[in-house]
């Protein structure tokens, strides 16, 4: 009984150790000189900073392709993939911090060499044996290592969101941006058609004054290059267009092909972009905050490290039941256990 209480003791001394000690420099985040407060009305900022941007543009079918884009995406998919990932990896990395435990059963028939180095007097030959076992561990987080581990874990899961966040705003931004080229492409396409039009009712006339003596040839030569211009200029836009369109519909996760056209141009209402925002406002970005998560990980694995120079400290214990004879198996005499500490 006193060496029960012992063994009890020392387990339980040890367990409360397991939260008193942690190597490794916590995390501080680096102080950074910032505007006290805001220049503009907050409510004003933040309302600016929450809403979906591209709806100020008031066009009904490049907010379509935005959510397409957010849907369908493979990037996007691909980063939200990681996320789930990492999810994974962090509760394998936590699961660390408690024992573990199995289970298994085993059996079998066997025949030993009777010119052996093992005698088998008295023994049944070839024998049956029946095995079933339960077993843990348990590595004392002593020095720290599985929670500096796990907050690395924590860490790097939060950079996947904030790298997901990232590639959700520079998705929105260039199916916008692609958007907006290909309406200032249209535009521009349908100026030079209209350019082109004037230019040929312009050499008409030119040809019909050239007939009647009124110009020269030079006169009208010109005419005729400025038409000719104009026509070669309609190409290369529609070719811009196309290929612009073919950059959209990668970015909608779709194959290349014509996109829908909603408003001019001309029609689309510009955001309004305020003025003397503080650099606090960077705090939300979110490849600043991955980064930020990434500084944090890294943090915590120094403290991982320095917990390797010290001895791990665990507790392992098995208990179960070896019988020759299944009938056997779970009486008293055919009990076996054993545990230890290694370190």
């Amino acid at each position: 009984m006193h060496n029960a209480a012992a063994r009890i003791f020392c387990v339980t001394y040890l367990a409360l150790l397991t939260g008193c000690v942690t190597v490794g420099p916590d995390y501080q985040r680096p102080v950074v000189d910032t505007p006290a407060a805001w220049r503009f009305e907050e409510k004003e900022a933040r309302d600016l900073a929450n809403t979906a941007w591209w709806d100020q543009f008031n066009d009904p079918v490049l907010n379509g392709l935005v959510r397409t884009a957010l849907d369908e995406n493979k990037d996007l998919l691909i980063a939200t993939a990681r996320i789930e990932e990492f999810f994974g990896r962090y509760f394998s990395t936590r699961g660390d911090q408690f024992p573990s435990a199995g289970g298994s059963g085993d059996a079998f028939r066997q025949r030993l060499s009777e010119k052996g180095l093992t005698r088998i007097d008295g023994k049944n030959n070839p024998y049956n044996e029946y095995e079933a076992f339960l077993n843990g561990s348990w590595e004392i987080d002593f020095w720290g290592k599985f929670r500096r581990a796990t907050e690395a874990a924590r860490a790097e899961l939060l950079g996947t969101e904030e790298a997901r966040r990232t590639v959700v705003l520079t998705l929105v931004s260039a199916v916008a941006a692609a958007y907006l080229d290909i309406r200032a492409l249209d535009k521009q396409l349908e100026i030079t058609r209209r350019t082109a039009d004037s230019r040929k009712d312009t050499l008409e006339l030119f040809q019909l004054r050239f007939q009647n003596g009124i110009i020269s040839e030079v006169d009208l030569s010109q005419a005729e290059s400025e038409y000719e211009d104009a026509l070669a200029r309609i190409p290369d836009i529609e070719r811009a267009v196309g290929q612009t369109e073919n950059a959209l519909s990668v970015l909608l996760g779709r194959n290349p092909g014509a996109i829908p056209r909603g408003l001019t141009i001309d029609e689309l209402a510009l955001p309004a972009v305020p003025t003397g925002v503080p650099s606090e406002l960077l705090e939300r970005r979110p490849d600043i905050l991955q980064a930020e998560q990434a500084l944090i990980a890294a943090n915590a694995r120094i403290g991982v490290a320095k917990s390797l120079y010290f001895p791990t400290i665990s507790l392992t214990g098995a208990f179960g039941t070896v019988s020759t004879d299944l009938s056997n198996l779970f009486t008293a005499a055919s009990r076996t256990w054993n545990f230890g500490v290694p370190v």
